[in-house]
């Protein structure tokens, strides 16, 4: 399994990837990542300054994701740890680990002071592990994601 950066053909496999873990777990879908209407095109939503997106390849199939970008409307210096999801082949075995710590290195490198991260109460297991990595929870969300359904809120500082 590798993590490499998202390229443009990666698009439909890593979308499908995201909403195959909301049917799965059976999340809500309004109010998550599951209707973003980016979803389909994170490639190019990705291809920007201060921003980017590492998806995990395994035998030419994309099998998790997971990225970096400011957060919208928020302060400056606070970046957002975004669509961090995985198909199950993936889970549990230190894929998302490793993929935390690249996205927290390129948000080092790009001059952020902290990450925040939104997630389902649902997704116990990888709160866990945003936690193993140094994310507290915060008592009311930053900025202006959209995912009115994620109810629990984390920060780690850089």
């Amino acid at each position: 399994m590798q993590i490499r950066k998202i390229k443009k053909e990666d698009n439909a496999q890593i979308a499908k990837v995201i909403r195959d873990v909301f049917i799965e777990l059976e999340a809500p879908k309004t109010g998550t990542a599951y209707e973003d209407p980016i979803l389909d095109t994170l490639y190019e939503v990705y291809n920007k300054e201060n921003t980017i997106y590492f998806v995990i390849e395994h035998e030419g199939e994309i099998i998790g994701g997971s990225g970096i970008a400011p957060l919208e409307n928020g302060p400056k210096e606070i970046c957002e740890l975004q669509k961090m999801y995985f198909a199950s082949k993936a889970r549990g075995i230190g894929m998302g680990k490793k993929m935390i710590l690249k996205c927290l290195d390129f948000a080092k490198e790009a001059g952020f002071e902290k990450c925040y991260l939104e997630t389902l109460e649902m997704m116990k297991d990888a709160q866990k592990l945003y936690q193993k990595v140094g994310f507290h929870y915060l008592e009311e969300p930053l900025g202006c994601t959209g995912h009115t359904s994620c109810p629990v809120w984390m920060m780690k500082e850089l």
